[in-house]
């Protein structure tokens, strides 16, 4: 006997049937979407974190290195140094650069955990500090809006710019005794001669970041109705900041140079008197705490300007990214 052969519908039977199973696959799919999901993505990427673009692992991954080996170098930088001044001072070199007094790196860290506690040595420090925060400070004011100014108004640069620059080649150290007969105190005067080294340099940058200003930025501000205020505080003055920065960063360096020469020659207290005082008595592993100390606060001071120009252009950051 044959076999019955199923026979396929045909008709609108077959076309209700292939809708009903249609249908019916939509209803699976969308009650098992996990299943689906791996069904279609089997051959693709796993996906970014919620909240992170695609690239942001590799990038930090990629900025971490760099960290990473700026740190490494810095490092390096540092042990050749010391590893330099070790052997001078272990086997007492003695070829044009004598290390037969110079005091070892052991002698050296004995003393400053020695001078950690004293109350004079936290003095000598936290007067310094007073010092180049003061006058620096009234150097950066002084020396941005005079630069602001002269720089926007020629008139008052033609006034004030020449007798300016008969002062500004006068080394800060020629002005201790004239500051010592013009200010009632040797703490003013020390501030004074902490200001000039810090004024000049500011004044020069920022002269010199007005000067760069692009016109086409201050004819636009002007058909937009800015005032002259408005136009220096909103326009002139951050277009200037890059190289008033500069000069801040310039000026920083001098200013600690100026203080510490003054500090040498008519101080009674600071890390430039510290220095001086140790010499003078042959101390010689405090000569070196003092050099120490003011490299480090150096730093610390470069370091505060990098960060508040970051703060201050934060559209420079950006630049840097997008270029890198």
């Amino acid at each position: 006997m044959a076999s019955a052969i199923p026979m396929r519908a045909v008709g609108p039977q077959a076309d209700a049937a292939t809708a009903r199973t249609a249908e019916l696959h939509k209803v699976e799919e969308g009650m098992n979407p996990p299943l689906l999901i791996k069904r279609r993505d089997l051959h693709r990427a796993p996906p970014t974190p919620a909240g992170l673009p695609p690239g942001t692992g590799a990038r930090l991954l990629g900025l971490l290195r760099a960290q990473l080996g700026s740190l490494a170098l810095s490092v390096l930088s540092i042990a050749l140094l010391l590893g330099f001044w070790y052997l001078g001072t272990e086997y007492r070199w003695d070829f044009y650069i004598r290390f037969t007094n110079v005091p070892s790196p052991g002698e050296v860290f004995t003393e400053l955990m020695g001078l950690v506690g004293s109350t004079q040595f936290q003095t000598n420090i936290g007067t310094s500090v007073g010092r180049i925060l003061s006058g620096f400070c009234i150097a950066t004011a002084l020396g941005v809006v005079l630069g602001l100014l002269c720089g926007r108004y020629a008139v008052l640069k033609g006034l004030l710019f020449p007798a300016l620059e008969v002062l500004r080649p006068i080394p800060a150290i020629a002005w201790v005794p004239i500051s010592i007969m013009l200010w009632p105190s040797t703490e003013t005067s020390i501030i004074f001669i902490t200001f000039i080294g810090a004024f000049f340099p500011i004044l020069l940058n920022t002269l010199h970041g007005v000067a760069s200003v692009d016109p086409v930025l201050i004819r636009a501000a002007r058909c937009l109705g800015a005032g002259e205020l408005a136009l220096l505080v909103r326009v002139i003055l951050p277009g200037a900041l890059p190289h008033i920065f500069t000069g801040l960063a310039v000026g920083m360096g001098v200013a600690w140079v100026s203080l510490i020469a003054a500090e040498m020659i008519s101080g009674q207290f600071g890390v430039g008197y510290f220095t001086w005082e140790a010499y003078s008595l042959i101390e010689y592993p405090h000569i070196v705490i003092g050099m120490l100390v003011i490299g480090v606060l150096g730093l610390l001071c470069s370091g505060g300007i990098r960060l508040l120009a970051r703060l201050a252009m934060p559209w420079q950051r950006a630049g840097h990214k997008e270029n890198g």
